[in-house]
């Protein structure tokens, strides 16, 4: 067999087998920070909001939609929800009336550092139980993952 056919053959079972992993531990981690939070856990979709305006203060709907690679109705729909449970503050530009700027509220941060710390502490934990060699090759996948996200965000 041709070795270009076998690099094929590799790359068509990594993603499968990544397609299969990366829901599964994303769920994984989800039931387990629930577990432990105080508070109803947050969908995935809000943190990543969260997230973004904690990386990103002032940033607007467009912004944050184009960056979370999500529509801006749906970032709208989410900020809404957000500002209803204290979350997030809607500013107005002061040169565009129409444009709002995004704050994360104290009691966001709080919330976002405690889920945060709750998702360290069981990835963490569950590293812990992995031998020494699928440490090692996880913490050396780690740019590969990065370099792996970028290649699937759309070109602009």
């Amino acid at each position: 067999m041709p070795e270009e056919n076998a690099s094929v053959q590799d790359i068509d079972h990594v993603a499968t087998r990544l397609v299969a992993c990366l829901p599964g531990l994303a769920r994984a981690l989800d039931r387990q920070v629930a577990q432990d939070y105080a508070h109803p856990k947050p969908p995935e979709a809000q943190l990543a909001l969260l997230r973004h305006v904690e990386e990103n203060e002032g940033t607007t709907v467009r912004a944050a939609a184009e960056a979370l690679l999500m529509k801006p109705n749906n970032v709208s729909a989410l900020v809404t929800q957000l500002t209803e449970q204290g979350l997030l503050e809607r500013r107005q530009d002061t040169a565009d009336k129409r444009v709002a700027h995004l704050h994360l509220t104290a009691l966001a941060r709080r919330r976002l550092a405690e889920v945060e710390r709750l998702m360290s502490a069981h990835l963490g934990s569950a590293l812990r139980a992995l031998t020494d060699g699928e440490t090692d090759a996880l913490g050396a996948a780690l740019g590969a993952l990065a370099a792996l996200e970028r290649h699937l965000r759309p070109r602009r």
